[in-house]
């Protein structure tokens, strides 16, 4: 997206082929913005300037992809046309007046019907705020920092609790003039930002990672190696829930890639301790509580809360979480903002495997998929086709390290 509004081209590779980022390109396309698609992960994209987008002759679609549509809102909101934003049956039921109201109060039009899409905005000239967001979301401070990009004045940004800092360490290689610090951000404007003159390699997806690193942690005798992973602090919240659960960890930087911290990361089976997961920790391992839950069905157990923000993902996760764990044998109960998973009790034999429906929700096929590895009995999972979203290729990964 910076590079879609950028002076000059930005070269992009090691795309992961997941159909969020095809939507995020679909939606710049409707947009006027002209992308080279060079192999199948690999994108060169021309910059449109300073609101150089054009107006879309339809409805962007953003799919399943809740971040395309929430941070193309911010770059829209600077932009003086009109626009729709929409998506599929469950991006549909995903809340947005955290995004609305911010961009409101900066002088742009939304509207949306019980504030969920599809979202009609109406863009043009932008005065600074200063913003606290009401729940830990990357997805909303990323969206105002865009729309600040715009508007008159510093725009800045507060959280309670910080998230996931992948947009402040874009700005930084698109020579945004910002600043930033655990829980507050500011962006000056009006300003455009410029390519970079290097290419920029994505780095390996730390979520993605998260399936083979907890399926090692739980299932004994188990060990993998990942390498050139995001090592994001942000992001890696999840290897330390694997360290206290008992799994043998090691993480091995090498260079930044793409303004990310990378490296290898080693885990194997070890002894299995039931967990706590406080609130504290949550942004920093959101999308990889569902792995976690099934991993420590297998383990020790786990207890987790102020995680209510996983009520308004693709599903309610935490109810379709218990309910799908629960289908396959494992002790699993819901909290209003959370949930409590028993563990392997000693001389209990594991789960006995069985039917589950992921509802779906990409992240609770590969949960499933990771407490069907350590059940006595077969697994079937309904729904696994919606691993596409962010894993195209996750069942063939998966197949080919349960028989290695």
């Amino acid at each position: 997206m910076l590079g879609a509004i950028a002076r000059g081209v930005t070269t992009v590779v090691h795309l992961a082929p997941g159909q969020d980022v095809a939507s995020t390109l679909r939606c710049l396309d409707g947009l006027g913005v002209q992308i080279d698609r060079l192999d199948t992960h690999s994108v060169r994209i021309h910059g449109r300037g300073d609101r150089g987008l054009a107006a879309p002759a339809q409805t962007l679609d953003a799919g399943n992809s809740g971040t395309t549509l929430r941070l193309l809102a911010g770059i829209l909101a600077g932009h003086p046309f009109s626009a729709r934003l929409d998506g599929d049956d469950s991006l549909r039921r995903r809340p947005m007046r955290r995004v609305m109201d911010p961009l409101t109060a900066m002088g742009a039009s939304l509207n949306a019907h019980e504030f969920r899409p599809p979202l009609d905005i109406r863009g043009g000239p932008l005065q600074a705020i200063d913003w606290t967001t009401t729940v830990p979301s990357a997805q909303v401070k990323s969206a105002v920092l865009f729309a600040g990009l715009y508007a008159n004045g510093v725009t800045t940004v507060r959280e309670a609790l910080p998230t996931r800092d992948h947009t402040e360490r874009a700005l930084v290689l698109f020579r945004v003039d910002h600043s930033a610090a655990p829980g507050v951000c500011r962006v000056s404007g009006p300003q455009r930002p410029t390519a970079p003159a290097a290419i920029l390699r994505v780095p390996g997806d730390p979520s993605s990672a998260a399936v083979w690193a907890t399926a090692a942690a739980v299932v004994p005798g188990a060990s993998v190696e990942i390498e050139d992973v995001c090592l994001n602090p942000q992001r890696i919240g999840f290897v330390r829930v694997l360290e206290r659960m008992g799994a043998e960890v090691a993480i091995i930087p090498s260079d930044d890639c793409g303004g990310e911290p990378v490296g290898t990361l080693r885990v194997s089976c070890g002894a299995a301790r039931a967990v706590i997961v406080t609130p504290d920790e949550v942004p920093s391992l959101i999308d990889e509580l569902p792995l976690l839950a099934a991993g420590a069905a297998l383990a020790g157990g786990i207890e987790v809360t102020g995680a209510g923000e996983l009520r308004v993902k693709e599903t309610d996760r935490i109810s379709a979480l218990v309910r799908g764990l629960r289908a396959l044998g494992a002790e699993a109960d819901e909290r209003p903002d959370g949930f409590v998973v028993g563990g392997r009790r000693r001389g209990h034999l594991p789960p006995a495997g069985g039917r589950a429906d992921a509802d779906g929700d990409h992240r609770l096929v590969m949960a499933f998929a990771v407490l069907a590895l350590g059940s006595r009995g077969p697994t079937v999972v309904d729904g696994a086709g919606s691993v596409a979203v962010s894993y195209p290729g996750f069942l063939q990964d998966l197949e080919a390290l349960a028989r290695w």
